[in-house]
């Protein structure tokens, strides 16, 4: 499929504009913004930019998210926090309640902020790179509406559940871990529907517990409640998913109980066949290195446990052992003089916001080559 790359700068000026019309404030739609486009400099295009529309613009236009967040802190402690997010914008949310989680380790070594009522915050791995910035290692994890069944069943009852892990080092890049404890997550999914393309066996199952690959369709079964992804191992247990599902449920648990917020099926987004708001959870951690070591050291250290992984012995016919943040940096360098990918259907979404929002001055950086 052709691609266009379009600048950032570009981009996130028009996301800016747009959101501003949709009624966000505008430091706020540039913290969205911000969350949206690292997300494709780092090559996870499954929440990148193609989710301006469909996730926040028509959510907002639906009447289940609320354009002007309110953060309100219900419960507080040196070291912790419980944040309500009365279903605000999701990255405001998550952008304020990583820095107050940082404010804390700053003081005493360690920080934690568990949040309530708030809504999909995006990219996962950019708040620990929050933390990354500041010397501190960062931890986050969110629930979601139901996609995961768990191991011997076929139902979806947890979400995708990223559990995500932001470490300094002395590398051009951290090392950074974002993943869903499902085998793929829902973005990907419709990525793929974006494509036109089949999605491989084993990442969905249908009621009876088989492998189901058309894209489309399994975005409308997700829905249903008719399918479910698999969690990380696969279906059953011979190739270990209950790991995955085990680790789903620890994230659907620090999402949730902390807080004494939503989880599972009251994560739908539907009550009497109305649509409602996803009153979503996430946790945040954060541990300043400086508490128990030099940050120098410590990144030496973390370095050469890099190093050294990338240097051991390699398969027949394979050149290149990665670390997680590896790829997307190269990605990164890659893309920083391209600018963001656009296929064609996300070309029309774009020129359709153009048009919605009386935006005719950004018409021709969404025109098909």
């Amino acid at each position: 499929m052709r691609q266009k790359f379009i600048p950032f700068e570009v981009i996130e000026r028009f996301m800016t504009d747009v959101m501003v019309k949709a009624g966000i404030p505008e430091g706020d739609a540039k913290i969205i913004g911000d969350v949206l486009i690292q997300a494709d400099k780092f090559g996870f295009d499954s929440h990148g930019v193609n989710r301006l529309k469909p996730i926040y613009l028509d959510r907002i236009k639906d009447g289940i998210l609320n354009p002007l967040t309110q953060f309100e802190i219900v419960k507080e402690g040196p070291t912790t926090a419980i944040v309500d997010g009365h279903n605000g914008m999701g990255h405001v949310i998550g952008f304020n309640s990583m820095k107050l989680a940082i404010e804390k380790a700053r003081k005493y070594g360690m920080g934690m902020v568990t949040v309530r009522n708030s809504t999909h915050y995006g990219f996962a791995g950019y708040y620990p790179l929050m933390a990354i910035s500041e010397n501190m290692i960062g931890i986050t994890g969110t629930n979601a509406r139901p996609s995961i069944a768990p191991t011997f069943g076929v139902e979806n009852m947890m979400g995708t559940n990223p559990l995500t892990f932001g470490i300094p080092s002395d590398e051009p890049f951290p090392f950074l871990l974002d993943c869903a404890t499902s085998i793929t997550q829902r973005g990907k999914v419709e990525l793929y529907a974006r494509e036109g393309k089949d999605l491989p066996k084993g990442w969905v199952i249908d009621e009876n517990g088989e492998s189901k690959t058309n894209s489309e369709e399994v975005l409308k079964d997700l829905i249903a409640g008719k399918a479910a992804l698999t969690p990380l191992g696969g279906v059953g247990e011979e190739t270990a998913g209950y790991k995955g599902y085990g680790y789903a449920t620890v994230v659907e648990i620090l999402s949730a109980a902390l807080q004494q917020g939503a989880f599972m099926k009251m994560l739908l987004g539907v009550k009497d066949g109305k649509k409602i708001p996803y009153p979503i959870g996430h946790f945040f951690i954060v541990i300043d290195i400086n508490a128990f070591t030099d940050p120098g050291d410590f990144k030496k250290t973390t370095g050469d446990i890099l190093r050294e992984l990338r240097a051991s012995r390699k398969m027949p016919g394979e050149n290149r052992i990665y670390t997680a943040g590896e790829k997307e940096h190269y990605t990164w360098l890659d893309r920083k003089d391209k600018g963001v990918p656009f296929n064609d259907q996300l070309l029309e979404e774009f020129r359709g916001l153009c048009k919605t929002f009386e935006l005719d001055d950004y018409l021709h950086h969404f025109e098909n080559q």
